[in-house]
């Protein structure tokens, strides 16, 4: 989480909305420990990882839609998971994120 503090803090100075994700579960083999975080601002920019690049264009999807509606969601990628199979998540478990719009 502290990587991406010094662009968070940059997104609140300027008034930009942004959600975060983060690894609160993994199941089997993950790319990410829990802890593991990444955010997005309302523009698209993208700064830290949740999955090491298999899941996180599926994440910035959900993350721009919680970003939206307000609301926060765990969300769930796993290998048998036809849609994370789809975005590259072939580590053979399952990751469990929150995400969550940031409230300035």
């Amino acid at each position: 989480m502290r990587e991406i503090l010094n662009d968070l803090d940059r997104w609140r100075r300027a008034g930009t909305r942004a959600a975060v994700a983060r690894v609160v579960d993994v199941e089997g083999s993950g790319p990410r420990a829990p802890g593991a975080a990444m955010a997005v601002s309302e523009d698209g920019e993208v700064v830290g990882s949740v999955s090491g690049g298999c899941v996180e264009g599926a994440v910035v999807t959900e993350a721009l839609e919680i970003i939206d509606s307000g609301d926060r969601r765990i969300v769930t990628f796993g290998y048998s998971d036809d849609d994370a199979f789809a975005v590259g998540l072939t580590c053979g478990g399952t990751i469990h994120l929150f995400i969550e719009p940031l409230d300035w």
